[in-house]
């Protein structure tokens, strides 16, 4: 993997009459990485991803996506990259099949080829059960992926998403954000734009928080929670059903501050020393001390805390 970035922003700032919707944005996305794009209503998002994609030229500042200034050369940058809108228009006149066969032969390929490709697409968003499927009577779920697929026609190497779980039922989000894992294990770059945090708290290994037209955090998602977290808490859910005294026992590791239980649930918050920020090293004295776990991880409050504080921040200044 290279470690030139993929996408590269340096004080980019883009105008519309007189609303400053970027004001010097700087951040970077390393390849193969699920970098997620964060920031709430109104915060420039959508108008940063259309830079990247080339639909509109940054006025001020410098993008470069591969390796290539998007002012040099657009051709070469469409061709490896795809891009989902938060609005998205459709035919929806045509069946799943004739709808992604369009697009891919607007890119050239030849009818032998478009067949194989829209095959690969419609089984990797599990849509070729559909294909014969009028576009209009499908849920919006489904049209979510297969919008999804019509980005994937061409293989790019980079996925522009914006808002891509809007509307959706929570099925259908857990759906999509395993399409996106797997595609991430393919070797794509994703990066997917929300204003939700918690949303993409487990999806996404780097992030970048903007609020009006500001940066304020790019970087890991573990870096986040390690620079907004003065006492880091870890979410464990047990499978014992015998809970009575198991709060004292975590209360007695090293590092563990407080246990909170989680009334009605087998789950316990555990706040810890600042300086244990590996949760690798507490899960381990967890295993080491019998407990039997079911699932342990960051508490994703902190994450939405950490959203709040920076974009309050914003606001007040």
């Amino acid at each position: 993997m290279s470690d030139t970035p993929i996408i590269e922003i340096k004080n980019v700032t883009h105008m519309f009459k007189q609303h400053r919707a970027l004001d010097g944005i700087s951040f970077q996305v390393q390849p193969e990485s699920l970098h997620g794009f964060v920031g709430p209503n109104g915060a420039g998002k959508t108008t940063t991803l259309k830079l990247i994609c080339t639909l509109l030229k940054p006025q001020h500042g410098s993008i470069r996506v591969f390796g290539i200034d998007v002012r040099d050369n657009v051709k070469a940058i469409r061709r490896r990259l795809g891009y989902m809108p938060d609005h998205f228009s459709m035919y929806r006149q045509m069946t799943v099949f004739e709808y992604l066969d369009f697009f891919a032969a607007a890119y050239g390929f030849p009818l032998k080829e478009r067949n194989r490709i829209v095959g690969d697409v419609l089984a990797l968003t599990d849509m070729d059960g559909r294909k014969g499927d009028l576009i209009q009577g499908l849920s919006r779920g489904m049209q979510q992926r297969v919008s999804l697929a019509r980005v994937l026609v061409n293989d790019p190497e980079l996925l522009l998403l914006d808002e891509p779980a809007s509307g959706l039922d929570p099925r259908a989000r857990i759906e999509l954000m395993e399409i996106l894992r797997e595609l991430r294990r393919m070797g794509k770059t994703i990066f997917i734009s929300s204003h939700i945090l918690s949303e993409l708290a487990e999806l996404c290994d780097s992030v970048t928080i903007i609020d009006r037209g500001h940066t304020k955090f790019s970087g890991a998602m573990d870096d986040l929670l390690e620079r907004q977290s003065e006492h880091p808490i870890f979410r464990l859910r047990t499978e014992s059903s015998a809970l009575e005294g198991l709060a004292e026992v975590l209360g007695g590791l090293p590092g563990v501050m407080k246990v909170d239980p989680v009334e009605g649930r087998p789950e316990f918050r555990i706040t810890t020393d600042p300086q244990l920020t590996d949760g690798n090293a507490l899960l381990q004295q967890l295993l080491n001390s019998g407990i039997t776990i079911a699932s342990f991880s960051r508490d994703q409050r902190h994450l939405n805390e950490a959203f709040m504080d920076l974009t309050e921040r914003g606001v007040r200044n």
